[in-house]
């Protein structure tokens, strides 16, 4: 069993990851080299490897963190409560994870362009578990005529689409908006605006 971290350790570790997720984001795994990695956390590379023995490790390491934040907000779905409720709740809380997590984003949205070699076995099992689990209960809403009939597992697609290009392709949205213009915050009115028409029987 190891022993757990001392604070600097913990402090030294998380500054690694925070700087390989700024590495990784920006070039793709391929791209990024742990030298890259150590210069941004300002640490040694043999100071690195210290606390992760390779690349992969930081990698996988981030990706672990990546999938849970990604997931609870639709583990959290209540098939007990309002559909309308709990569905607008799963996109203002995928579009509140752009916003605040861009590079997390952006991290999975390379590793899976690459054909998601480090992520394929979650993606094929606790990912595709969960989504099955809530498409089971979107159908049952639907069924009940608390919700529109429509393909569930697509209405989640849409959601995991219309949230998550406000992070990976922040750039683009903010160029063509403008400065006057919180891309957050008007996205939040209309996709409420959208999902609710679109839901409402």
């Amino acid at each position: 069993m190891s022993r757990p971290q001392t604070r600097i350790q913990q402090k030294n570790s998380n500054t690694i990851l925070d700087a390989a997720l700024d590495v990784f984001s920006a070039n793709g795994f391929r791209g990024a080299t742990l030298d890259q990695i150590a210069e941004v956390a300002g640490l040694s590379k043999p100071n690195l490897l210290y606390y992760f023995p390779s690349k992969e490790a930081i990698h996988n390491t981030l990706l672990s963190q990546l999938l849970t934040t990604w997931l609870d907000p639709l583990r959290a779905m209540d098939p007990a409560g309002d559909p309308l409720v709990e569905i607008m709740a799963y996109v203002r809380k995928k579009l509140e994870i752009s916003q605040n997590f861009p590079r997390e984003s952006r991290l999975f949205a390379n590793e899976v362009l690459h054909g998601a070699p480090h992520l394929r076995a979650a993606i094929e099992g606790e990912l595709k578990d969960l989504v099955d689990e809530k498409t089971a209960v979107l159908q049952a809403w639907m069924d009940s005529g608390k919700i529109a009939a429509l393909p569930p597992v697509h209405l989640i697609f849409s959601i995991w689409a219309l949230t998550q290009h406000y992070a990976d392709f922040d750039v683009q949205v903010r160029a063509v908006l403008g400065p006057d213009h919180d891309p957050f915050a008007e996205a939040e009115a209309f996709l409420e605006i959208l999902f609710r028409r679109l839901l409402t029987v």
